[in-house]
This record gives structure tokens, C-alpha cells and sequence, in this order.
């Protein structure tokens, strides 16, 4: 999850990506940004059903938080040639994501448009987390970063004339397609293992599962939180405003390299692995 600083909105200087690198938005926005994907029920069932358990978050929830990272860190700080090698890696783990016979729904993990989806909500989620943490930033900012964040799509199959062409056009079809969006039992089932954390050792799925929770249930757009059931008032909004605002006031201060992190180190993992000839995914 990626988010832009206001300490980065002045026009003159030259966009840097690594400003707009976040570690603090990954940590509130990750759970919050899946559920969102797998609303759109092809990504869900596909993950859902998917045979690769090795990459299954709920069996092996340190490699796939690992995948997911070192996926965002090449799309948006890697070169052209990592990402190229990424997809390549990526592309041999969804092989095996396509749907069956008794699959409510089809999909698979080539499908493009899937896969523009899953990117749209990255961009949306980090949009937002961004303005809770560290306020709007100019609109030559938030044009440059969206330019960008078509490495998102592009880093997958997406090709870049399917990224919409400018925030307006994004708008439009966010509009569109988050009302296509729907939650059956098998993924409401699969939400809530991740919202509570089911993952992770029970301590601390006893210290920190109901605040996840919660501010993950803030982090929904409106429509998902009624497909799931999920309560939020005007006094949790005013909560969950406070606390993000506090969290950046803070975190916005530490020095870039902290900020970068954990994507700085998943980047630097993934060239290594790769130097070495080992798996990427």
C-alpha cells in the first residue's frame, strides 16, 4: 500500500516514488485493500478455491505477506527488468487459478480484467489511507502519482491503455464496478478468518484481532461493510480519523528509509533471490 506525503506536494520538485512509499498505510490498509479485491466474486473464488496453498495467506501467512509486499515494491520502486522478471514468476503461480466445474462462478488468473480490478483497488485503497493520514495533496501531485501507479495493472497482464486514462476517468469506473461487487457465505466465511486473524498464533490474535477489526471495517467502502454485515458509526469514523491523523503527524516525520520500510527490504530480497537463482514467489 503506497500513500503520498504532504511533505511531497510542492510542484517544483521533481516525483520521486520513493516519497510516496509508506509503511504505516501498508499496516492499516492490507486487510481492508483484499477484502475489497475478492469482493468482486471471481477474485474472491479464485482465491478462495485456489489449489496453490502455498500461497494461501490463511496456511502460510508470513510467505504470502511476503509475496504481496515484494509484488508492490517491484510495481512501484523496481525497474522495468524487475518487474518483468516478477510477472514471469507471477504468471507461473496463476497457472494453476482458473476455475472448475463446480465453481459458482468462472474466473481465472489471466483474465485482465480481474486483474485491472485487484489494481484498481490498490490505488484506491492507498489514495485514501493517504488522505486520512497526511491530508489531500495537490492535484499536479495526485495526477502525477495516478500516471504511475498503472505499474500496478502493468506489473500483472494489464496492458497500459487499460489503466483509465486520468482520475476522472478512474472515478468513472470505480462508479461503475464496485457495485458488482458481492459477498456469498464461502467468502464472508474467508473475510472473517481474516479479520480475525485466524493466521496468527492465539496470544496475539487475543491482543490484536478486535482492533483489526475495527479499523479495517473503517476502511471499507460503505457498500462492502453492508455486504458483510459490518456496523460502523459516525463516532467510530470521528475515532478512526483521530488515530490515523495522529499516526501521521508521527510516522511522517521519521526518515524516508524507515517510511520506505518494509518495502525497501522485500525489493532488496527480491533482486537478491534472484541474483541467486532462487524462487521469487
Amino acid at each position: 500500500m503506497t500513500v503520498l506525503s504532504r511533505t511531497r506536494s510542492r510542484k517544483a520538485e521533481p516525483f520521486d516514488i520513493r516519497d510516496y512509499i509508506d509503511g504505516a498505510a501498508a499496516f492499516y490498509g492490507a486487510t481492508a485493500n483484499v477484502i475489497m479485491q475478492l469482493s468482486l466474486p471471481p477474485v474472491g473464488h479464485g482465491v478462495a478455491e485456489s489449489t496453490v496453498h502455498s500461497g494461501s495467506i490463511l496456511l502460510h501467512p508470513v510467505k504470502r505477506t511476503r509475496t504481496t509486499l515484494t509484488y508492490l515494491s517491484v510495481a512501484l520502486m523496481g525497474t522495468d527488468d524487475d518487474r518483468a522478471a516478477y510477472r514471469t514468476a507471477i504468471n507461473g503461480a496463476h497457472r494453476h487459478v482458473h476455475s472448475t466445474a463446480d465453481s459458482p462462478v468462472r474466473y481465472n488468473a489471466f483474465d485482465k480484467n480481474l486483474q485491472l480490478w485487484v489494481a484498481a483497488c490498490l490505488y484506491w485503497g492507498s489514495i485514501d489511507v493517504m488522505t486520512r493520514l497526511y491530508g489531500p495533496v495537490d492535484d499536479t501531485t495526485a495526477d502525477t502519482f495516478y500516471d504511475y501507479a498503472h505499474h500496478l495493472g502493468t506489473t500483472l497482464q494489464v496492458p497500459r491503455d487499460m489503466w483509465p486514462a486520468d482520475r476522472a476517468a478512474f472515478d468513472a469506473y470505480w462508479t461503475e464496478n464496485l457495485p458488482r461487487t458481492s459477498v456469498d457465505p464461502t467468502i464472508k466465511a474467508y473475510f472473517d478468518k481474516l479479520l480475525d486473524l485466524k493466521m496468527v498464533t492465539p496470544p496475539v490474535r487475543v491482543l490484536f484481532a478486535p482492533f483489526h477489526r475495527w479499523y479495517t471495517t473503517g476502511l471499507l467502502p460503505q457498500h462492502i461493510r453492508d455486504e458483510l454485515g459490518l456496523t460502523w458509526t459516525p463516532t467510530d469514523e470521528r475515532r478512526l480519523n483521530r488515530l490515523l491523523r495522529a499516526t501521521g503527524l508521527l510516522w511522517g516525520r521519521t526518515p524516508r528509509i524507515i517510511r520506505n520500510f518494509p518495502f525497501n527490504a522485500t525489493l532488496a530480497d527480491m533482486r537478491r533471490r534472484r541474483r541467486r537463482g532462487r524462487p521469487l514467489i
